[in-house]
């Protein structure tokens, strides 16, 4: 299958905040007690959740962190490019896809707290990627800030918030 709307179709995928599309395709029946998890954390939490996330042509995640380290997996299309940006503001990059030889792997890790933009390296193809996050993902988690926030943090790497903001 290599039609992106057969992608986005036959996996039920719908649009995510920060860009591209996606689907939870795991929550575990578990769940772990807010006074076992670190203070950063609102409430109880899935032992962990995983998702489908899909991007097309010229469509990009934006800037935003989450409060967990989070797993990402390549599938189908086109390799990913992650842009992190840590909370010491070091910036890097992190290649996914399976072209070991080009610097890619088939899996990669964010860090809990750290700013991260994803953006696909062919814009005539599309990606197909899992992300997996423990504890479990819940959107209280979820912070995509204001491009000026952003830039009044970084501003070494203006151009590049700039980019990969709405």
């Amino acid at each position: 299958m290599k039609n992106t709307h057969d992608w986005v179709k036959k996996l039920n995928l719908q649009a995510h905040p920060e860009g591209g599309m996606y689907r939870q395709t795991y929550k575990s029946d578990e769940k772990i007690s807010k006074t076992a998890l670190p203070d950063r954390f609102s409430g109880d939490r899935m032992f962990s959740t995983a998702i489908y996330f899909f991007l097309a042509g010229d469509d990009f995640s934006a800037f935003h962190r989450i409060k967990q380290d989070e797993l990402w997996h390549f599938y189908d299309g086109s390799s990913l490019t992650i842009h992190i940006i840590s909370p010491d503001a070091s910036y890097s990059t992190q290649q996914l896809g399976i072209n070991i030889d080009k610097g890619e792997a088939p899996q990669r890790i964010v860090k809990a707290g750290c700013y991260f933009a994803v953006e696909i390296n062919d814009k005539h193809s599309y990606s197909l990627s899992g992300c997996s996050v423990a504890p479990g993902f819940d959107f209280a988690d979820f912070e995509m800030p204001e491009r000026n926030k952003l830039i009044a943090l970084f501003p070494l790497y203006k151009d590049l918030i700039t980019k990969y903001t709405r």
